[in-house]
Protein backbone atom coordinates (compact mmCIF):
# COMPACT_ATOMS: atom_id res chain seq x y z
CA UNK A 1 0.00 0.00 0.00
CA UNK A 2 1.37 3.41 -0.91
CA UNK A 3 2.10 5.99 1.74
CA UNK A 4 -0.60 8.27 0.35
CA UNK A 5 -3.26 5.55 0.44
CA UNK A 6 -2.22 4.57 3.93
CA UNK A 7 -2.51 8.20 5.08
CA UNK A 8 -6.01 8.54 3.58
CA UNK A 9 -7.06 5.23 5.12
CA UNK A 10 -5.85 6.28 8.59
CA UNK A 11 -7.57 9.66 8.27
CA UNK A 12 -10.88 8.02 7.32
CA UNK A 13 -10.48 5.56 10.17
CA UNK A 14 -10.02 8.40 12.69
CA UNK A 15 -13.01 10.51 11.54
CA UNK A 16 -15.70 8.63 13.48
CA UNK A 17 -13.69 9.03 16.70
CA UNK A 18 -13.37 12.78 16.13
CA UNK A 19 -17.15 13.05 15.68
CA UNK A 20 -17.81 11.09 18.87
CA UNK A 21 -15.54 13.39 20.87
CA UNK A 22 -17.58 16.40 19.77
CA UNK A 23 -20.94 14.82 20.68
CA UNK A 24 -19.99 14.33 24.31
CA UNK A 25 -19.17 16.84 27.03
CA UNK A 26 -16.17 14.73 28.02
CA UNK A 27 -13.02 16.80 27.58
CA UNK A 28 -11.48 20.12 28.60
CA UNK A 29 -13.62 23.26 28.90
CA UNK A 30 -12.74 26.91 29.45
CA UNK A 31 -15.16 28.27 32.03
CA UNK A 32 -16.42 31.80 31.44
CA UNK A 33 -17.43 33.77 34.54
CA UNK A 34 -21.10 34.78 34.23
CA UNK A 35 -20.48 37.98 36.21
CA UNK A 36 -17.33 39.28 34.44
CA UNK A 37 -17.47 37.48 31.09
CA UNK A 38 -13.78 36.55 31.49
CA UNK A 39 -12.21 33.07 31.32
CA UNK A 40 -11.81 31.74 34.84
CA UNK A 41 -10.50 28.18 34.67
CA UNK A 42 -10.09 25.01 32.65
CA UNK A 43 -12.30 22.13 33.79
CA UNK A 44 -11.81 18.56 32.61
CA UNK A 45 -15.13 16.70 32.38
CA UNK A 46 -14.73 12.94 32.60
CA UNK A 47 -16.74 9.78 33.15
CA UNK A 48 -16.62 8.81 36.84
CA UNK A 49 -16.34 5.25 38.10
CA UNK A 50 -20.11 5.13 38.77
CA UNK A 51 -20.91 6.05 35.13
CA UNK A 52 -21.91 9.66 35.83
CA UNK A 53 -20.02 12.71 34.61
CA UNK A 54 -17.75 14.74 36.86
CA UNK A 55 -15.47 17.71 36.35
CA UNK A 56 -12.21 18.79 37.93
CA UNK A 57 -10.31 22.08 37.73
CA UNK A 58 -7.05 21.46 35.88
CA UNK A 59 -5.97 25.09 35.56
CA UNK A 60 -6.92 28.39 37.21
CA UNK A 61 -6.79 31.21 34.65
CA UNK A 62 -7.97 34.10 36.80
CA UNK A 63 -8.10 34.53 40.55
CA UNK A 64 -8.41 37.49 42.90
CA UNK A 65 -6.23 35.68 45.43
CA UNK A 66 -3.14 34.89 43.35
CA UNK A 67 -1.95 32.09 41.07
CA UNK A 68 -2.66 29.19 43.47
CA UNK A 69 -5.99 29.97 45.13
CA UNK A 70 -7.43 27.84 47.89
CA UNK A 71 -11.08 27.22 48.67
CA UNK A 72 -11.17 29.26 51.88
CA UNK A 73 -14.98 29.64 51.76
CA UNK A 74 -15.58 25.92 51.33
CA UNK A 75 -16.60 23.64 54.16
CA UNK A 76 -15.85 19.99 54.76
CA UNK A 77 -13.09 18.17 52.88
CA UNK A 78 -12.53 21.06 50.42
CA UNK A 79 -11.90 23.68 53.12
CA UNK A 80 -8.55 25.42 52.47
CA UNK A 81 -7.67 22.95 49.68
CA UNK A 82 -6.15 24.14 46.38
CA UNK A 83 -8.78 24.84 43.73
CA UNK A 84 -6.49 23.40 41.06
CA UNK A 85 -7.18 19.66 41.09
CA UNK A 86 -10.51 20.05 42.91
CA UNK A 87 -13.60 18.17 41.69
CA UNK A 88 -16.25 20.87 41.29
CA UNK A 89 -18.87 18.99 39.27
CA UNK A 90 -20.23 15.52 40.01
CA UNK A 91 -23.09 13.04 39.60
CA UNK A 92 -24.42 14.26 36.24
CA UNK A 93 -26.61 11.64 34.55
CA UNK A 94 -27.56 11.56 30.87
CA UNK A 95 -31.12 12.69 30.23
CA UNK A 96 -30.75 12.44 26.44
CA UNK A 97 -28.01 12.85 23.83
CA UNK A 98 -27.26 16.48 24.73
CA UNK A 99 -28.39 17.00 28.36
CA UNK A 100 -26.99 15.71 31.66
CA UNK A 101 -28.95 16.45 34.85
CA UNK A 102 -29.16 15.71 38.56
CA UNK A 103 -25.63 16.72 39.39
CA UNK A 104 -24.00 19.07 41.84
CA UNK A 105 -21.61 21.93 41.13
CA UNK A 106 -19.34 23.69 43.63
CA UNK A 107 -18.53 27.37 43.18
CA UNK A 108 -15.15 27.59 44.94
CA UNK A 109 -15.21 31.41 45.04
CA UNK A 110 -18.39 31.33 47.13
CA UNK A 111 -17.92 27.94 48.79
CA UNK A 112 -21.48 26.95 47.84
CA UNK A 113 -22.92 23.94 46.05
CA UNK A 114 -25.83 24.02 43.62
CA UNK A 115 -27.95 21.49 41.75
CA UNK A 116 -26.49 21.34 38.27
CA UNK A 117 -27.23 20.38 34.70
CA UNK A 118 -25.31 20.76 31.47
CA UNK A 119 -26.40 20.92 27.85
CA UNK A 120 -24.10 20.48 24.87
CA UNK A 121 -24.62 22.80 21.89
CA UNK A 122 -25.13 21.04 18.52
CA UNK A 123 -21.65 22.12 17.38
CA UNK A 124 -20.09 20.33 20.37
CA UNK A 125 -17.92 23.40 20.99
CA UNK A 126 -20.04 25.08 23.68
CA UNK A 127 -21.59 23.77 26.86
CA UNK A 128 -24.32 25.47 28.90
CA UNK A 129 -23.81 24.78 32.60
CA UNK A 130 -26.32 25.93 35.19
CA UNK A 131 -26.46 25.69 38.94
CA UNK A 132 -29.61 26.31 40.98
CA UNK A 133 -30.74 26.69 44.57
CA UNK A 134 -34.55 26.49 44.69
CA UNK A 135 -35.67 28.78 41.85
CA UNK A 136 -32.54 30.92 41.74
CA UNK A 137 -30.19 29.80 38.97
CA UNK A 138 -26.88 30.92 37.52
CA UNK A 139 -25.82 29.90 34.03
CA UNK A 140 -22.51 29.90 32.22
CA UNK A 141 -21.44 28.95 28.72
CA UNK A 142 -18.20 27.02 28.64
CA UNK A 143 -16.00 26.78 25.53
CA UNK A 144 -14.33 23.52 24.45
CA UNK A 145 -10.55 23.70 24.70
Amino acid sequence: MSLRRLSVFLLLLALPFACVAQSSPIGRWKTIDDETGKPKSIVDIYKAANGTLAGKVVEVLQSDTGPNPICDKCSGVNRNKPIKGMVILWNLKAEDATRWVGGTVLDPSKGKTYKSKIELHPSGKKLDMSGCIAFICRAQTWIRE
